[in-house]
């Protein structure tokens, strides 16, 4: 069965395209079931949308979701559409977030962290003037707040473990294994899957989130994995499918997953 539980729109502000557009794109990839997870709104902030390049207003929520089970109704029988979401995660936040994803019947959440030490983790200027062991505090910081996002029990899926070598490769080099070991055994423990994220091409550093010394370590520690493509355009979708379950099979994974009304569903690789 292939899938794909990442995939952007129109209105993220960063993305091109509706949501029809991916749900064609996917079934042109051959694919049985397509999440749709755009980015949630700002939530804790007092404007409506206070970033429109980076995600949805906060009025725009019922209507993403009233979209996707519509469109889920109608393409019934040719594809499983999937209502997802992809959530920041702020710990003094959590809560809010929390209660306003309840509300709605999704069927599975990404946790993404986006930000650590109050900067983008796709800010190259972060790491200037930085000394060794700043760099590994920040690095440290950000499978901080990983750990935490996997503890939160928001989350089925957890985004791009690793994205924040996107645009700058040397963070993969910054010595912070125990950090690392510590957030794959978390993860494992609270029973969130990792999803292997194909939209590293599109980011300075190239390949996949996250790096294959990761799932190595994630297959030791008994981490479930998942696959995105991250798409924000609809050719995206489902890209490097068949690599990335190749790759898999490599390293020793046997199986992966999906989530549906947020119950895992176990396929074979």
């Amino acid at each position: 069965m292939k899938f794909d539980l990442h995939t952007h729109h129109f209105r993220c502000g960063h993305a091109d395209g509706n949501i029809r557009d991916y749900i064609e794109a996917g079934i042109a990839a051959g694919l049985q079931v397509i999440g749709i997870s755009d980015h949630t709104p700002y939530f804790a902030s007092a404007e409506e949308q206070p970033f429109p390049r980076i995600a949805m207003g906060k009025q725009e929520l019922k209507s993403y979701v009233d979209e996707v089970l519509k469109l889920k109704k109608e393409y019934e029988g040719q594809i499983d559409v999937l209502l997802g979401i992809e959530s920041d995660f702020f710990p003094e936040h959590a809560s809010l977030y929390r209660s306003t994803l309840a509300a709605y019947p999704f069927d599975y959440i990404i946790g993404s962290v986006h930000s650590s030490d109050n900067t983008s983790i796709f800010n190259k200027s972060r790491w200037k003037n930085l000394s060794p062991k700043e760099q590994i505090v920040h690095k440290e910081n950000y499978y901080d707040l990983i750990r935490q996002s996997a503890r939160s029990g928001m989350f089925q899926i957890l985004g791009h473990i690793d994205a924040m070598k996107g645009n700058y490769p040397p963070f993969s080099e910054i010595p912070a294994e125990k950090a690392i070991d510590d957030t794959l055994r978390t993860i494992a423990e609270c029973g969130v899957a990792i999803e292997i994220n194909t939209s590293g091409k599109t980011k300075l550093s190239g390949g996949w989130y996250p790096s294959d010394a990761i799932l190595e370590r994630a297959l030791h520690y008994g981490v479930e994995v998942t696959f995105g493509s991250d798409a924000h355009i609809p050719s995206r979708v489902g890209d490097e499918w068949e690599q990335v379950a190749a790759r898999l099979k490599e390293i020793g994974f046997t199986t992966w997953v999906y989530y549906k009304q947020k119950q895992k569903q176990t396929v074979a690789l």
